[in-house]
C-alpha cells in the first residue's frame, strides 16, 4: 500500500499542480482583492452607492479568503498531512524517520533546493540554536545532490491541495458572512436595521408567492 500511495504523491503532474498551488491561489486571490473592486467601481452603469457598496463588500470577501488561506494552509494542513503521513500512512519511514516534525523539514527543504552547494553550506551555518538540524541531515546537505525526500513532499504538498480547496471552498465563505456585515456596518456602508427590513420584505414577499400557489 505505501509504495502505491508514493506513486501517487511523487507523481509528476501532481507535484507540479502543488508546487505553484501556494503562489497561484495568493496572486489570484490578491487581484481578485484589487481588480473586482476596481471593475465595479469603473462601471458606470451602476449608481455611485451601490458601486460603493459593491466594491467594498467584493474586497473585504476577497482579503477574508486571502487570510484564510495564509492562516490555515500551513499551520493546519500541511503540518497536519505531515505528521498524518509520518505516523499512520509510511509509520516513520520513507524518510520521515530523520524528521520529528514539519518544521524540520521545512527547514531541510529550504535549504536543499537552493542552487548551489556553497548556497547550502552558509544557510546551515546561519541556521539558529533552536533551529539546527541533526547530524544526518546536515551532512546530507552537504552532498552535491541532498535528498529531496519525494515521498515527504509529495504528502505535504497533497495536504497543500486539500487544504487550498477547503479553505477557500468551504470555510472562507462561512467566515466571511460572520465578518463582512459586521464590518460594512462599522465603516457606515450597511445599517442592521435596513438588513432586518429587506430580510422581512424578502420573506413577505415569498410567502405571498407560496400562498398564491
Amino acid at each position: 500500500m505505501i509504495t502505491a500511495i508514493s506513486r501517487v504523491i511523487t507523481n509528476p503532474t501532481v507535484v507540479n499542480i502543488a508546487q505553484n498551488a501556494d503562489a497561484t491561489v495568493t496572486c489570484k486571490t490578491t487581484v481578485n482583492a484589487i481588480g473586482r473592486p476596481g471593475f465595479i467601481l469603473i462601471d458606470n452603469n451602476i449608481d455611485k452607492e451601490t458601486k460603493k457598496f459593491a466594491s467594498v463588500k467584493e474586497f473585504l470577501y476577497q482579503a477574508t479568503c486571502l487570510g484564510v488561506y495564509m492562516a490555515l494552509i500551513v499551520p493546519v494542513f500541511k503540518r497536519g498531512g505531515f505528521k498524518l503521513a509520518k505516523e499512520k500512512i509510511f509509520k516513520n519511514t520513507q524518510g520521515f524517520e530523520h524528521f520529528k516534525d514539519f518544521k524540520e523539514y521545512s527547514t531541510y527543504k529550504k535549504i536543499a533546493d537552493m542552487a548551489t552547494k556553497n548556497e547550502r553550506l552558509e544557510a546551515i551555518g546561519k541556521l539558529k540554536d533552536n533551529n539546527k538540524l541533526n547530524q544526518t541531515l546536515t551532512a546530507e546537505l552537504k552532498k552535491d545532490k541532498p535528498n529531496k525526500f519525494g515521498d515527504i513532499k509529495g504528502a505535504v504538498e497533497l495536504s497543500n491541495i486539500i487544504g487550498s480547496v477547503v479553505g477557500l471552498a468551504i470555510v472562507a465563505p462561512q467566515i466571511s458572512q460572520a465578518l463582512i456585515h459586521p464590518a460594512m456596518r462599522l465603516i457606515g456602508l450597511e445599517k442592521k436595521d435596513e438588513n432586518k427590513e429587506k430580510y422581512k420584505e424578502e420573506n413577505d414577499d415569498k410567502k405571498e408567492i407560496d400562498d398564491d400557489d
